[in-house]
């Protein structure tokens, strides 16, 4: 497995990784509006096949965002996602931005303490922050080192 940038032959695939990994997906337009924004897009390989991807970028001048992360559901539990987000906080770090921010559903237990373990922090709660009605938590990563 490794890690390269987005290619715009990728998009049918994250895409679907995309549609099968979240309730509320992003429109396949969004994702290609965000690669051509210029917005860190990562993409995880595996036997020429895209397995997973980071989507990221700086919000404002000294704030970084995670905007999604997402694994195939046949390569999950491989470290793949923590290889992505690692991938994705080292640019940020080499950029010099000092934090790191993302919204995740408050209920999904699991991808909360996957981000705790790299550090990120709860800031606060936003009740019903997606389409759907559920809450969601902001969490935050700051004063990160580099994780080469």
């Amino acid at each position: 497995m490794y890690i390269r940038n987005f290619m715009p032959q990728d998009l049918a695939r994250v895409y679907e990784i995309e549609v099968n990994s979240f309730n509320d997906p992003y429109d396949i337009n969004m994702l290609k509006g965000l690669a051509d924004i210029g917005a860190g897009f990562l993409v995880a390989v595996e036997d020429d096949v895209v397995v997973g991807y980071i989507l990221f970028w700086l919000k404002e001048e000294n704030l970084g965002h995670i905007i999604a992360i997402a694994v195939d559901e046949k390569y999950r539990c491989q470290h793949i996602a923590t290889k992505l987000l690692i991938m994705a906080v080292n640019v940020l770090h080499n950029c010099n931005v000092p934090k790191i921010t993302l919204e995740v559903r408050a209920s999904n237990v699991i991808a909360v303490n996957f981000y705790k373990k790299f550090g990120f922090e709860i800031d606060r709660k936003v009740p019903k922050y997606y389409n759907d009605g559920e809450d969601a938590f902001i969490m935050f990563l700051e004063n990160f080192q580099n994780n080469s």
